[in-house]
């Protein structure tokens, strides 16, 4: 099989990351560091990661984090900050990420060694819905809403698509915002609001497809239940 496929059944990370992987020259095949992509890995095949092999696991195992701010979406971190991962050191099976959140983002993160459904959800093609409560500068006006909800351009001139806003609450120098999108652009919801003229003061994501954040307290996990794997499987 390809060695991406063969990456993303050990639980490594997904097929487009597996392809960062590579070209980043992390990943050797019977000693040999690989650069390019297509490489087909035979049975028998010693891969390494980082020098430590890798093999496929059988059984897929799925958790719910709820990630706290002041916490990197990696598996490591250059700059020796905390990362999601510490919590999951004696886990049974290697777990990673389902995309990310910023360090200053807090909220619903899913873990798998599941790299097929890893790939689907993150892919965006899919427009898996993401829900987030973000605490914003100010008072909303309705024109900024339609802006919001008919898609803003960003500083980099990526138009977002059409996004759910719902105003929850609203305060003398600040409003909470309940915003769902299906994009995952580099910290789209803090650019969005910023296109419309806010800043964010906390984002929070409370949902991811159908599994939501309810009865989790912050740096808590749970592994998903068969109900719940089901659900993400159907989408």
């Amino acid at each position: 099989m390809r060695l991406q496929k063969y990456l993303a059944l050990c639980g490594v990370a997904s097929r487009r990351h597996a392809e960062e992987m590579i070209a980043q020259g992390m990943v050797q095949v019977n000693g040999q560091t690989i650069r390019e992509m297509g490489v087909q890995v035979e049975d028998g095949d010693i891969v390494c990661v980082h020098g430590e092999r890798v093999q496929p696991e059988t059984e897929k195992r799925y958790v719910l984090y709820h990630k706290p701010m002041g916490e990197v979406t990696t598996v490591s971190d250059p700059k020796g900050r905390d990362t999601v991962m510490d919590h999951f050191r004696d886990y049974p099976v290697r777990l990673y990420p389902i995309g990310r959140l910023d360090y200053d983002s807090e909220g619903l993160l899913l873990l798998t060694n599941d790299g097929d459904l890893a790939a689907r959800l993150t892919h965006p093609s899919h427009e898996v819905d993401k829900t987030y409560l973000a605490r914003v500068t100010g008072q909303l006006s309705e024109e900024e809403i339609h802006r919001l909800r008919a898609g803003v351009v960003l500083d980099d001139g990526f138009r977002t698509s059409p996004a759910k806003v719902n105003v929850i609450r609203v305060e003398t120098f600040a409003s909470a915002v309940l915003i769902t999108i299906h994009e995952g652009h580099n910290r789209q919801v803090r650019r969005m609001m910023e296109a419309v003229g806010h800043k964010v003061l906390l984002l929070r994501r409370v949902k991811f497809g159908p599994i939501d954040l309810r009865g989790l307290a912050r740096g808590e996990w749970r592994d998903l239940t068969d109900a719940e794997v089901r659900a993400l499987k159907a989408l």
